[in-house]
């Protein structure tokens, strides 16, 4: 590891024991933590959702909530709305810095936007707490890329 990388704490005074290290992870990874963190809570909100009642009921009747009834272009639709997080792990690390800071601006902000919607709409209180939680976190990740430190100048 480069000494460049860890910051050090000052000890606020001599008797206290050394301070911990900490290492300074790179954006990307940051991004593809908190994308990845995203998809958890995805996972675990839709997974408590099937024990709200009438869940499973509609499923067997082919309804996909607020959404109406199971067609090949809803299912599409939110199977290409899970997989955008999803890539975003990947995507955050394997682009370039241009490119990723630019996929997580556009891509943080519109989920940060659908999160907080949901949070609003949401009946349970479980599904507003994970849809505040998830807009947090796309606001985390739109503000890591903002925020994505600049090469220094050559000479």
């Amino acid at each position: 590891m480069h000494p460049s990388t860890i910051r050090k704490e000052t000890p606020l005074n001599t008797t206290a024991k050394p301070p911990l290290e900490h290492w300074c992870a790179p954006v990307q990874l940051k991004l593809a933590a908190l994308w990845t963190s995203v998809m958890f809570c995805y996972i675990y909100c839709d997974y408590f959702e099937l024990y709200t009642p009438g869940k499973l009921q509609g499923m067997l009747q082919a309804k996909l909530g607020p959404l109406g009834p199971v067609t090949q272009g809803v299912l599409m639709g939110t199977s290409l709305m899970m997989a955008i997080p999803s890539l975003m792990i990947f995507l955050s690390i394997a682009l370039g810095p241009c490119a990723s800071r630019w996929l997580n601006l556009v891509f943080g902000t519109l989920y940060t936007v659908l999160m907080a919607m949901l949070a609003i709409q949401a009946d349970w209180h479980f599904y507003q707490d994970f849809a505040a939680l998830e807009a947090g976190l796309t606001a985390l990740a739109v503000w890591y890329a903002w925020r994505w430190p600049r090469m220094p100048r050559q000479a």
